[in-house]
């Protein structure tokens, strides 16, 4: 990430932040649904890049298990200037982005292999 670009995120979120980017998290009419996020990721496109279970890509990022809290994530997607095209509002409605975010931290961390017995013999 260049430096530009990261001062270009840090302003964004800034102002999200300033904007009230923060009552997306207790807004109740951004109550987040991981199974809709689901489908919002399939039906975006989102799974191309990052894996079906945001594990990530050739092309894509790991997303998820925990990611990146949902103002910067809204922040990146909104402002990207990288490889990953930016997704507006109209693109990618606050609603749709909050629940694929729900998705992305619903999925579950893998074990660790030291808890394996198999691979452990």
């Amino acid at each position: 990430m260049t430096k530009l670009t990261q001062i270009i995120l840090r302003s964004a979120l800034g102002s999200m932040l300033l904007a009230g980017g923060a009552a997306l998290l207790c807004n109740p009419a951004f109550a987040q649904s991981a199974e809709k996020g689901r489908e919002a990721f399939a039906r975006n496109g989102c799974w191309q890049c990052h894996g079906y279970q945001g594990q990530g890509g050739a092309a894509g990022l790991k997303l998820a298990p925990d990611p990146k809290p949902l103002v910067y994530f809204e922040a990146f997607i909104r402002n990207s200037n990288g490889p990953m095209p930016p997704y507006s509002e109209k693109i990618l409605p606050k609603q749709d982005l909050a629940d694929i975010h729900a998705y992305l931290s619903s999925i579950a961390k893998t074990p660790d292999y030291k808890t394996i017995p198999l691979l452990n013999q």
